[in-house]
């Protein structure tokens, strides 16, 4: 999972690439900030992986924002303007967005940030096994065993998840459900669907079926599916 934050003087752009993010499984958008100040605080104390970043700003500029970066960071550019896209690439930033641009141009951006990232991150051993997630419910914190998950879906604010035997309602986007639980047993199929690995008995071109349960397959999504249905 990518950590990425967004710095930007246009609060409606950051609202865009909010609502574009949503729809990237494989990436969190932890913060956004119209202030770069505020981002450098932020960056000293919280572990981000990328940052997507505009060029022409009040107080500095996203050029020198990176070069001032005192650690390394992937980024993104986000800009309306095309002239500075050499200077970037210089810098080796992973790439260079011009607005207003797609959520199949800002996936292609977050892949090769994706693949970065994979190159860059040591091999270890594998993660302890998990066979359960406690999920906060109201004021509650339930136990759920992790086999008992069939899929989650989205409701807005909040997610539910569909069990063996019951159903349960926590107040989470679907990128933070993605968090909870281990990614070796479970997929996004879908901006609004998380299913269970296990519990996927066949697949065709657009749905996910588990058992006699039908989930729809989202665009941005089938590439992971299919890589699954390889490994």
């Amino acid at each position: 999972m990518l950590t990425a934050i967004a710095i930007d003087d246009e609060p409606l752009a950051l609202k865009a690439l909010s609502i574009i993010c949503e729809q990237i499984p494989f990436m969190r958008l932890a913060a956004i900030f119209t202030r770069p100040t505020e981002a450098i605080a932020y960056l000293h104390r919280e572990k981000t992986d990328l940052i997507f970043l505009d060029i022409r700003m009040p107080d500095i500029t996203g050029i020198d924002f990176m070069k001032a970066l005192s650690k390394p960071v992937m980024v993104v550019f986000t800009t309306a303007y095309s002239e500075y896209a050499v200077q970037c690439f210089e810098l080796d930033a992973v790439d260079y967005l011009l607005k207003p641009f797609s959520l199949a141009r800002l996936l292609k951006a977050c892949n090769k940030a994706a693949d970065l990232q994979a190159l860059r991150t040591p091999l270890t051993g594998p993660e302890p096994l998990r066979t359960s997630v406690f999920i906060k419910c109201g004021y509650e914190q339930v136990k759920v065993m992790l086999e008992d998950i069939l899929y989650i879906e989205s409701l807005g604010n909040y997610v539910q998840f569909f069990c063996k035997d019951s159903k349960l309602v926590a107040r989470l986007t679907m990128n933070e459900a993605a968090d909870l639980l281990p990614q070796q047993n479970f997929i996004r199929i879908h901006r609004s669907y998380l299913v269970a690995k296990s519990m996927i008995t066949r697949v065709d071109k657009q749905t996910v079926w588990l058992n006699e349960k039908a989930l729809p397959i989202g665009e941005v999504f089938a590439r992971e599916i299919y890589q699954y249905l390889k490994s």
